[in-house]
């Protein structure tokens, strides 16, 4: 029994549980293949009914639970949301699995947008459970596994498709056993003691800035710095020295409390003009990122119809997901001054993608459609990656989830409109080339803004260095005579 709890004690038996969970849960053989799927012989619906009715409730469900479910997250300390996310991933494919009309391919929709609200609880679980010093390690490894398990069921998926192993409703039943056995390693998961933001424990090391790495700031560590997230770093300092300051349970606060403490986070986050800016690229850009990913299927539908030729989607997302892989691994070896370069790469890179996005809508070549969708992966990736290195390098830790999800929840705002006016039937009901020629457009406006920012930027970042220079004071002897 003893050799169970410190078993569980460690860092990496939780984090080997949410590892093989994330694995589990995000193997889907199914869904580069979605679309066939739907508008074949198996369900009979047509490209109009899944693009303009039924595809846009996912957007609707994720922004209506998304704000509710963090809240819960935290409330409830993760785990349960851990385990309710998997129950709703079941459902979801169950539904795909043995419901055929537009309402019941609604409600799949709905809790699809449950499972991805619940999200935030599989990656805020971890920073509840292990070490600060862990952070980057775990991260590491849950990103890393989830993104083999995406890859994993692309590759599957197109292997069972190309050599006609299985039928589309046979994969399905088989992507229900890998989520039955995602769901008691769910289970499994110790029941973490603290949380963000309704069951706090203060600690010595609380409010210390960390790098976007999760390592420490050598300068506040070496001061002791006890940091309060209620007024600004610079002005509360009320430790120094310390040689270790025991853990104070806090206990579970008030939704009003929490409520007003989120309140005073977002506005000193926020006031950053750096981040802001920062942040508004992060949304507008994920949220166009997130429209391309969620239709692209139809255009490659439209360019070439699965019912007469072979189709790759799998081995697309596949390729994608480890080219994508590589450039953010990648990046990390390239030494740049971002705070200077940032927008600038912000604007270029988002120019290329929306040329991408472009090339894909006109060209008419599945190819084409194949190879551009792997390039605009790539660059969203890298410049996301990015972002979330800037905008992480400034805060503390206990900011992270509460300006991550305040960005992803903008992008998600930005979407819902989009969709309500671009795609839904009830708006314009758009068919499938206008909605991509609006969504290159959308990027090349993000292109003109951040590149005109960022030329700004380094125009205003070589000034200032010229003024120093110039002001600086000879180096020379001074006699005095």
């Amino acid at each position: 029994m003893e050799a169970v709890r410190r078993l569980q004690a460690d860092w990496r038996y939780p984090t080997a549980l949410l590892c093989i969970y994330g694995f589990f849960s995000t193997v889907k053989p199914l869904e580069p293949f979605l679309i066939p799927y739907l508008t074949g012989p198996d369900k009979n619906l047509t490209t109009a009914q899944v693009n303009n009715q039924i595809f846009p409730v996912w957007t609707y469900s994720y922004l209506s639970v998304l704000v509710p479910v963090f809240l819960l997250t935290d409330w409830l300390r993760y785990k349960p949301v851990v385990v309710f996310q998997c129950l709703s991933l079941f459902t979801t494919t169950a539904m795909l699995l043995w419901l055929r009309s537009v309402a019941a391919m609604q409600a799949m929709q709905f809790f699809y947008g449950v499972v991805t609200a619940s999200e935030v609880a599989y990656f805020s679980y971890i920073y509840s459970v292990v070490d600060l010093k862990r952070y980057r390690k775990a991260t590491s490894y849950c990103r890393s596994v989830q993104l083999l398990g995406y890859t994993a069921g692309s590759v599957l998926g197109q292997l069972l498709v190309s050599f006609q192993l299985m039928s589309y409703d046979n994969i399905l039943v088989f992507t229900l056993v890998l989520t039955s056995i995602a769901l008691p390693v769910a289970c499994l998961l110790p029941m973490p003691q603290q949380s963000m933001f309704f069951h706090r424990r203060k600690s010595g090391t609380e409010g210390i800035r960390t790098h976007g790495d999760g390592t420490v700031d050598s300068t506040e560590l070496s001061q002791g710095a006890n940091v309060s997230l209620e007024e600004p770093r610079e002005e509360k300092v009320e430790k120094e020295a310390g040689e270790g300051v025991d853990d104070i349970e806090v206990g579970a606060r008030s939704c009003s409390q929490v409520l007003l403490q989120l309140w005073r986070d977002f506005y000193q986050c926020y006031s950053s003009r750096q981040l802001l800016y920062w942040s508004v690229w992060w949304a507008m850009a994920t949220c166009g990122y997130n429209q391309t990913v969620n239709y692209v299927q139809v255009l490659w539908e439209h360019v070439q119809p699965s019912q007469n030729v072979s189709i790759y989607n799998g081995g697309v997302e596949a390729l994608s997901n480890l080219l994508s892989a590589a450039t953010v691994y990648g990046i990390g070896f390239v030494e740049v001054r971002w705070d200077q370069w940032g927008e600038l790469a912000l604007g270029g890179f988002s120019g290329l993608g929306a040329a991408a996005l472009f090339l894909m809508t006109f060209i008419g070549n599945i190819w084409v459609c194949y190879g551009g969708y792997i390039l605009f992966k790539c660059l969203y990736t890298l410049l996301i990656t990015i972002a979330m290195y800037q905008i992480a390098a400034d805060l503390t830790t206990e900011r992270y989830a509460l300006v991550f999800g305040v960005n992803n929840f903008g992008a998600l705002a930005l979407q819902t409109i989009i969709t309500s006016v671009v795609v839904d039937s009830s708006g314009l009901g758009l068919s499938i080339i206008p909605q991509f020629t609006i969504y290159a457009s959308y990027f090349s406006l993000i292109a003109v803004v951040f590149s005109l920012r960022g030329l700004f930027t380094v125009w205003r970042s070589d000034r200032e260095s010229t003024a120093a220079v110039q002001n600086e004071p000879p180096d020379c002897d001074q006699h005095t005579f």
